[in-house]
């Protein structure tokens, strides 16, 4: 394990571990084989298994930071953080890779503290949460934005099962859908009950 900090910008990779289960990790394997290569032009994989010695009991957010080699590693306790309020908001915001560097995202956050996430729009459509990709339920099948802000593990999971569908999605078409939903890798897919989004104008949705 590298300790050579002056690797620069650290990548993420949060991990579910449950009762010593190590979940989804073929697809943080890709995301972090791919990122290596196109951030720092690596082309060897670095193996993150060989890396992880998971809790055997208990509920883990394995949190590896990284560049060329793998920086640190952390097993916390996860505790799921409640969703009830989204606000729509407005941003620029780059975050294709799973940077270890949120302030960008935090200062979003930040301004917004009355809602407990933001949903970020993006040249008219929506992308993601600031924790996690998001999906709406059209009466038949569940759509996720064409374009996130960030290609997460458990999205990508759920497009190559079929459970998932692609959609550019539009804050005036969201009052349509009947259920919305986020997903990362440590909730899984979780549908969310009694949940208000907010958008710019200040009209509300109630799922």
């Amino acid at each position: 394990m590298s300790s050579n900090i002056n690797d620069t910008p650290l990548l993420l990779e949060t991990i579910k571990i449950e009762n010593g289960v190590i979940h989804n990790l073929p697809y943080h394997q890709e995301r972090c084989t791919k990122s290596r290569q196109a951030i720092y032009g690596d082309t060897d994989i670095l193996e993150l298994k060989t890396h992880i010695s998971p809790p055997p009991k208990g509920l883990y957010r394995c949190r590896i930071l990284y560049a060329k080699d793998i920086h640190t590693i952390e097993y916390i306790p996860y505790i799921p953080k409640i969703i009830s309020s989204l606000k729509i908001i407005t941003s620029e915001v780059d975050y294709a890779y799973k940077y270890a560097n949120r302030d960008a995202l935090n200062s979003l956050l930040a301004k917004e503290e009355v809602y407990d996430d933001i949903l970020i729009e993006k040249n008219g459509y929506l992308t993601d949460t600031s924790i996690a990709n998001i999906a709406f339920y059209d009466g038949t099948q569940w759509i996720t934005p064409e374009n996130p802000l960030l290609k997460g593990t458990m999205r990508q999971k759920l497009l190559d099962e079929g459970f998932l569908q692609t959609k550019q999605i539009k804050v005036a078409n969201i009052s349509t859908y009947t259920q919305v939903a986020l997903m990362n890798a440590m909730i899984g897919f979780r549908i969310l009950k009694n949940i208000h989004i907010t958008d710019n104008r200040g009209t509300h949705y109630d799922y």
